[in-house]
């Protein structure tokens, strides 16, 4: 695909993602490598506007720029958000009580602690980034696993053929312990990302090594 038609193709999956004011944000393209300037209003906007180019078929990888410009008339202190933050995570039943410490220094978030799986440490980095005044989260928090399911293999295979976003017929998998390796190719980023998250969602798993790439002129099956 030329480079000038997937700059279109993504600069329409921006103006239709209802989550993304694409007026203010910048694409340019090179070789199948998107890189984002300008400005949103959010970091859950910023986000939206990765996760939507990264459905594009043809993106290979994305270089983000984009600034974050609040409509708030006054800045949301860190004190602030580290309380919402606090409040939300308290009130998520699938994060597990007081364990997850929260940072916050100039709007960004640092997460720490101890949870007992990829599942709950994505859903603690879930629910903070779309609070007012955030401008970044670093995810710190450990995932502590009891043991290693003799199926992992088995489990993440099942899922990745569950998922009718995801073809995973060129994707090679090896499972060793909790450790899994991914290798292959998919045809977008954002079947990468669900094959990765995939994979770190599976019992057990404790750390994944992703080497997918993204070949859009692979047939679909």
């Amino acid at each position: 695909m030329k480079d000038a038609t997937l700059r279109k193709h993504i600069l329409d999956e921006l103006e239709f993602d209802p989550a993304v004011d694409a007026q203010h944000i910048g694409v340019s393209v090179d070789d199948g490598i998107v890189s984002l300037s300008g400005h949103v209003t959010s970091y859950a906007e910023k986000r939206a506007a990765e996760n939507a180019v990264s459905r594009v078929r043809g993106v290979r990888a994305i270089a983000e720029d984009i600034a974050i410009v609040a409509r708030q008339p006054a800045k949301v202190s860190d004190e602030d958000i580290a309380r919402q933050a606090l409040a939300i995570i308290s009130w998520d039943t699938t994060i597990p009580k007081d364990k997850v410490k929260i940072r916050v220094e100039n709007g960004w978030v640092t997460l720490d602690g101890d949870v007992d799986s990829y599942f709950q440490r994505r859903n603690a980095e879930d629910a903070v980034h779309r609070l007012a005044g955030v401008e970044g989260i670093t995810n710190r928090i450990n995932m502590r696993i009891a043991a290693q399911p003799a199926d992992i293999h088995e489990r993440i295979v099942a899922a990745f053929h569950r998922d009718a976003s995801l073809d995973p017929s060129d994707i090679r998998l090896t499972a060793f312990g909790g450790k899994v390796t991914l290798d292959g190719t998919v045809h977008t980023l954002y079947e990468r990302q669900l094959a990765e998250r995939a994979a770190w969602s599976a019992p057990g798993v404790t750390y994944v090594e992703s080497h997918l790439r993204v070949d859009e002129t692979a047939p679909v099956n």
